[in-house]
């Protein structure tokens, strides 16, 4: 993990001890405290990010949409097609 052995973890923790004492179990919960505002302020930031993605997306499908689709033909029958139909020889 990180290239800690566990002799570094020690290092580190008396190091702690020794700088912070009897405050260690404070400055801990403010570490955490930050940590978490750190990672609420991140998870808001990706979620407006998905939401402008989806915003985007959904108007460029709204713009590939045809503007006049079928269902709005006021025709009944569908359109003869253009070209002749085809009579196999005989």
């Amino acid at each position: 993990m990180f290239g800690f052995g566990p002799f570094e973890a020690m290092v580190i923790g008396i190091i702690a001890v020794v700088l912070f004492g009897g405050n260690l179990p404070e400055v801990a919960r403010k570490l955490g405290g930050s940590y978490r505002e750190f990672r609420r302020g991140l998870n808001e930031v990706q979620q407006q990010f998905r939401v402008a993605e989806y915003e985007a997306k959904q108007a460029l499908t709204m713009d590939d949409a045809p503007k006049n689709s079928p269902a709005d033909d006021d025709e009944d029958e569908p359109a003869e097609p253009s070209a002749p139909k085809f009579t196999p020889p005989s």
